[in-house]
């Protein structure tokens, strides 16, 4: 019997052809993937930017969750990858996967995530979590540099169309390409680390989940502990400024990973002016104007730049 697909994840068939082609076949790619690994749904199917997930029990009982991806999400190629590799070590674990039909089955996670946790708590967390998922890098993994040398030339091409003050651009764009040059051993980044992506197992251990798995320099991870929960920061709760909020945020997760805090930082600028520029790109690809939404994401985008560096 086909699954019933969430609304929000139908409602991705707006970004293209290829999209409303995967969705249209999902259900019943989803029904056959439980028909063959004996799986059976316990609860109403999830579902996060370019995924279902399905709550499932398996032959024996035993619960699981049934994911699967779209098929042209090229960033998330290798999560079942990855996800062997850490062998459920930092990391939720892996049951069962088939590459082709970018299908995976994982241990049932009961949560709850980190986005309830005081931040700096939950970047600690994370942190603590690096050591574990930062082993070295697999062969069939893309680059971070593969990725961060084409995001960086776009950036330049954008050219000064881009509401960053003009040093912050220069800085990325004179300071990334050192970052690749460095030479460190490339080591398994997860590249989405934040605090939606790490849960509790029944046990309450926090695991990491939904990798976007590249080699790379460990330094690369910090920046999504930043650009998250940003509202908290200047909320009725808010300790300080703003920009306090960032760096204790920052030097948290540097002094309980042991990360080189010259390093982690410049890794920071590149990303939230990438951030930034990707903004200006997509309303361009749309033929507007930046939308409010993303004149906020902008102004936080630089304000995280501002705030590590001060």
């Amino acid at each position: 019997m086909p699954v019933t697909i969430p609304s929000g994840l139908l409602a991705q068939g707006a970004l293209g052809a290829d999209w409303a082609v995967w969705l249209d076949r999902l259900p019943q790619l989803t029904a056959t993937l439980l028909d063959e690994w004996h799986l059976t749904p316990t609860a109403e199917p999830l579902h996060g930017f370019c995924s279902i997930v399905v709550p499932v029990d398996d032959a024996d009982g035993v619960r699981g969750a049934l994911k699967v991806s779209f098929d042209g999400d090229e960033e998330s190629l290798h999560e079942g990858l990855a996800l062997q590799r850490w062998g459920g070590q930092g990391a939720v674990r892996l049951r069962r996967a088939d590459p082709r039909r970018r299908a995976l089955l994982l241990d049932w996670l009961p949560g709850p995530d980190l986005g309830d946790v005081w931040d700096v708590e939950a970047c600690e967390t994370v942190a603590g979590l690096y050591g574990r998922l930062h082993v070295p890098a697999l062969p069939q993994l893309a680059t971070v540099a593969s990725y961060v040398e084409t995001w960086l030339r776009e950036l330049d091409e954008l050219g000064r169309d881009i509401p960053v003050p003009r040093r912050y651009v220069e800085q990325a764009l004179s300071i990334g390409p050192d970052l690749l040059a460095d030479g460190t051993a490339p080591v398994v980044v997860h590249g989405d680390l934040h605090y939606a992506n790490v849960m509790a197992d029944e046990m309450g251990e926090w695991l990491a989940i939904d990798p976007k798995p590249m080699a790379g320099d460990p330094h690369y991870e910090p920046a999504p502990m930043l650009w998250n929960r940003m509202d908290e920061l200047s909320g009725p709760l808010a300790v300080g400024s703003v920009r306090d909020g960032l760096r204790r945020r920052f030097h948290a997760i540097v002094d309980a990973a042991g990360l080189d805090e010259a390093r982690a930082r410049d890794w920071v600028v590149v990303r939230m002016v990438l951030n930034a520029g990707w903004a200006v790109q997509d309303a361009r690809r749309a033929g507007r104007g930046l939308s409010a939404d993303e004149q906020d994401w902008i102004t936080g985008c630089i304000a995280i730049t501002k705030a590590v560096q001060d």
